[in-house]
């Protein structure tokens, strides 16, 4: 096998030892990469316009199957771990001449794409996909290159995805026969045994959190953004579930992103050119941007149907509860076109609170927002996962572990540092339950959430009076307008002042138990956030 190393890659699949495919559809545009898909009964054209798919076996991504090679170029740098997972050099070059050899005298489809809005910082890549719906995928979510950039001599990553192909755990090094290999020597990602597409965005991503720290001293952000007409920028952190799409989809601002983005000397930029939405139970009037969007190009992922085959059920579960949308950052009226903003006004981390004891908005000081930020916090509920019989809490540092190569605090001290330097305003949000946990209160209205979020961004809970959380130290607002006063403060929608102590103060525990692993690389300012324990 050719060593890349350093070596830009060549024009053609040279690089990638993959002469022998039968044939390789280059840049094909998506009503070709559609019709495709359709020829051979791997998709179907729903009554919006969209294609319709199954991912097959993998709904979702399998973060127990992801590794990075240590080497050289990782292995002092790497936080290394159940999230991130050593590969032998070795075991990455047979892994990549196997599935060579597996892609002999097949089709492949072709895409190079970019990662990355800031010029300065962006990586272009090559990804070679056996479906040509994953290259569908590819074209939606990757930044789309002018004609004159298409077929570039050197792409500087290149992605393979051979969903057809299963590993072996004792010839590559790997778990069982669905892997996603990260190789930062040979600038190459594989990804075999899954057919889910977030893998290949997933991948790029974990290449951006490496490379734009150590590299470019940028902050990678797992997150969604937006600005208004004046320009002033919001930000949204959260894990799957907690809003992160729905709230930073709004028709009063523009869109700039929806999931991935990089804070840099200038402001933020999005990383992607597309949106990949979750549609479980979407409904037209709760997110208009995103229903509106699911037109052609865009692209369903194990959603059920009516009847008539062809009209998406989103209340559909059937498959998975993370049925998906793929569609480029267009089909959104108003998006950036540049997919660049400013330096955030305004930074909001979502959690979705099952036990229904965290205040729907709370004002963070620095040092509480890098204490939330390393915990990422969010909870599971009853029903969600075989096991599940009462709300779980979930952790996810930088709230997105899974992404992240280098150790949580240094991505925490970036933000610190961008923070203080910008006089950000920093809120924690809860979209989840109040007056009870999950199954005895209720979940939160997205109305007042919405109203919450907009009076923090007009400036309308700068000069209220805030009243301090005795067990987490959060400072919520007394009152906010479109908003119940009494809904404010978690204590007062709990009929049982007891049962909501033992609740609180259960929760606390948890994130004081899951915070010892950071204590030993934590600066004073993040252990400042520490709830009181029980």
């Amino acid at each position: 096998m050719k060593h890349l190393g350093n070596t830009p890659f060549d024009a053609s699949l040279e690089a990638f030892n993959l002469e022998g495919v039968a044939r390789a559809y280059w840049n094909l545009p998506p009503a070709k990469l559609i019709l495709q898909t359709l020829l051979i009964g791997e998709g179907v054209l729903t009554s919006s316009g969209a294609l319709a798919i199954s991912t097959g076996k993998f709904t979702g991504r399998s973060p127990k199957d992801r590794f990075i090679v240590k080497d050289e170029a990782t292995i002092g740098t790497v936080d290394w771990g159940e999230i991130n997972q050593p590969l032998g050099p070795s075991h990455f070059k047979r892994l990549h001449d196997d599935m060579v050899m597996h892609l002999r005298n097949k089709s492949v489809f072709v895409r190079d794409a970019a990662v990355g809005a800031d010029s300065t910082t962006q990586i272009r890549a090559r990804v070679i996909t056996e479906k040509a719906w994953a290259n569908l995928f590819v074209h939606n979510m990757f930044i789309r290159l002018d004609e004159q950039d298409i077929l570039v001599p050197s792409p500087e990553w290149g992605v393979i995805c051979a969903p057809s192909f299963e590993a072996d755990p004792e010839i590559h090094g790997c778990r069982q026969g669905n892997v996603t290999a990260v190789d930062f020597t040979r600038k190459l990602i594989l990804i075999a045994g899954s057919a889910y597409t977030g893998e290949i965005k997933k991948g790029m991503f974990s290449v951006m959190n490496f490379v734009l720290p150590t590299k470019h001293d940028v902050m990678p952000m797992h997150c969604s953004s937006n600005a208004n007409e004046q320009g002033d920028v919001a930000v949204f952190f959260g894990l799957s579930g907690t809003g992160k799409t729905t709230l930073s989809s709004d028709e009063n601002r523009r869109l700039i992103g929806d999931d991935e983005h990089g804070w840099g000397a200038k402001g933020i930029f999005n990383m992607e050119g597309g949106c990949y939405a979750k549609t479980i139970d979407l409904e037209a009037s709760k997110e208009p941007q995103i229903y509106k969007a699911i037109r052609f190009g865009a692209m369903l992922e194990n959603v059920g149907f009516n009847t008539d085959g062809v009209t998406p059920d989103y209340a559909d579960s059937t498959v998975t509860q993370n049925t998906r949308v793929s569609y480029p950052l267009h089909h959104i009226p108003g998006a950036m076109k540049s997919g660049q903003g400013g330096h955030p006004k305004d930074v909001f981390f979502l959690t979705c609170d099952a036990f229904g004891v965290m205040p729907p908005i709370s004002r963070l000081e620095n040092g509480q927002a890098m204490y939330h930020f390393l915990c990422g916090y969010t909870a599971k509920v009853a029903g969600t996962e075989v096991g599940v019989t009462e709300p779980q809490a979930t952790f996810s540092a930088c709230f997105g572990a899974p992404f992240m190569p280098l150790p949580p605090t240094e991505y925490a001290e970036m933000l610190g540092e961008r923070l203080e330097e910008h006089g950000v305003r920093i809120w924690l949000v809860n979209t989840g339950w109040s007056g009870g946990g999950y199954g005895q209160g209720e979940r939160m209205k997205l109305k007042y959430t919405r109203a919450m979020i907009a009076a923090a961004m007009n400036g309308e809970l700068d000069h209220v009076i805030y009243k301090k959380d005795d067990v987490f130290g959060l400072n919520s607002p007394t009152e906010c307008p479109g908003v119940p006063s009494d809904l404010l403060i978690p204590s007062k929608t709990w009929t049982d002042q007891e049962e909501y102590v033992e609740a609180a103060g259960k929760l606390a525990d948890l994130f004081c138990k899951n915070f010892a692993k950071f204590e030993s690389a934590a600066t004073p300012a993040m252990l400042e956030g520490s709830p009181v324990k029980s």
